[in-house]
């Protein structure tokens, strides 16, 4: 039922980040004046065909077998309380990172990076795949660190409870396994253009969070120490919601006031930026047939023309080759394809703004932006309002509680088991250190 839960609100997120950019803006530019160009020297530095096609694959899925097999194997070798733990584990490292999706948005790499190109992306069938089932509209942050991590530090929870050595534990094979494909995610994730490097410890910091919150509630959830509720008194209850509601609000008004400040200096913030001869795509959300969005196109540049081609991704498979966009292919495909009322293959001069209608009726629709100049950088603004955006922000503040929620609750256990002299991993519901 878990994995059921989390499926559907992994899509209710992904639903909202685009209609709320337009208010949230994104924190690409301070992200990548802290990095500078690391990641594009990662991916020049050791770009070649097999290595793209294995990493590809890797990144899909390797990914999805740590997610659904790591729970058939723990249930296999009848560890319940692992089972448990890997389960809970990939319900909440997604319900954790809602706020920080949604509302501290930064731009994959390759969207931002001029001469980076999104080598994961720019195959016809992953690209479908992508766009349609997780569009890559965000880097932060890494779950593809974050859940994996999770697993690491559930496993070394477990182990530091029981009192052995990680060595000693029946499961240390799967656990080296883990670590490793971790390791490999990390390079993988700045190698392919998504993620950059702050994203790497940002998803572990989501993972663990989410690790110690698991480790720590699992007891309960299945009786280890009596009834659930067991020791729960109303004295306990009103310091748990001043405390954990105490950290939920400030984190909440932290999130407005970034928000807030985005939302009045985004007129003026680029989108992507791209090199010469780079190709960068934006995504439109599937939509019903009553439904439209206004998507406004700002050639920011003084003096050098942006050419771009609108077409539905499922029409713009054979566009995608070697990893690599082909232009050309793509607007002859957006030319004999076109299903929207405006133009959909056509340039603009430097300083100018197009606003489009777009429908996307129950399907996802590229816009392709392509830099043809050779005089420098480009950057563009690509603004899209969506019908009920208001209700979309609602819908994320709502969706965002649940991680705040945790994350105060992280703190105050750790903050209660320092008081009463236990160590930080110590799982065992507090009405027992009154009973020792």
């Amino acid at each position: 039922m878990g994995y059921i839960v989390i499926i559907n609100w992994k899509g209710l997120t992904d639903q909202l980040n685009e209609p709320i950019k337009s208010t949230v803006g994104h924190w690409t530019d301070s992200v990548h004046a802290l990095e500078g160009n690391f990641v594009l020297w990662v991916q020049t530095t050791f770009e070649n065909d097999i290595l793209t096609a294995f990493l590809n694959f890797h990144y899909l899925f390797v990914y999805l077998f740590l997610i659904y097999v790591t729970t058939v194997y723990y249930a296999y070798t009848s560890d319940r309380d692992m089972t448990d733990k890997v389960t809970m584990n990939y319900l909440l490292i997604y319900a954790l990172a809602v706020p920080y999706y949604l509302f501290f948005n930064v731009e994959v790499t390759s969207s931002w990076i001029p001469g980076m190109d999104a080598l994961l992306y720019h195959d016809g069938m992953y690209a479908t795949f992508y766009a349609t089932h997780d569009p890559l509209d965000n880097a932060v942050p890494s779950l593809h660190v974050a859940i994996p991590f999770g697993i690491l530090m559930l496993n070394y929870l477990h182990v530091k409870k029981k009192g052995i050595a990680m060595k000693e534990w029946r499961h240390y094979r799967y656990h080296m396994f883990i670590l490793i494909n971790t390791l490999v995610f990390i390079f993988t994730i700045l190698y392919l253009g998504i993620h950059w490097v702050a994203d790497i410890p940002l998803g572990m910091l989501v993972g663990g969070i989410g690790a110690l919150f698991i480790h720590h509630l699992q007891p309960r959830l299945r009786n280890d120490f009596g009834p659930m509720f067991k020791g729960v008194s109303k004295e306990k209850v009103r310091k748990h919601i001043f405390v954990e509601g105490t950290i939920l609000l400030l984190m909440m008004a932290a999130i407005m006031g970034a928000i807030n400040y985005q939302d009045s200096t985004n007129d003026d913030q680029a989108s992507f930026r791209l090199g010469s001869g780079d190709t960068v795509h934006d995504l439109i959300h599937e939509m019903g047939p009553e439904q439209s969005v206004m998507t406004t196109i700002h050639n920011m540049d003084s003096s050098q023309t942006l050419e771009y081609a609108i077409i539905t991704v499922d029409l713009a498979e054979s566009g995608f080759k070697n990893y690599r966009v082909d232009w050309d292919e793509m607007q002859d495909l957006a030319n004999e394809h076109c299903t929207q009322s405006v133009d959909c293959v056509s340039s603009l001069t430097p300083g100018q703004d197009r606003i489009l209608q777009l429908n996307s009726s129950n399907v996802y629709t590229y816009i392709f932006l392509h830099h043809s100049g050779n005089d420098g950088d480009m950057e563009v603004q690509i603004v899209s309002e969506y019908e009920g955006s208001s209700a979309a922000m609602n819908k994320a503040i709502a969706l965002s509680i649940p991680s705040l929620y945790i994350t105060g609750f992280v703190i105050y256990r750790l903050l209660r088991l320092s008081q009463n002299g236990r160590s930080w991993y110590d799982s065992t519901p507090s009405h027992t250190w009154e009973e020792e």
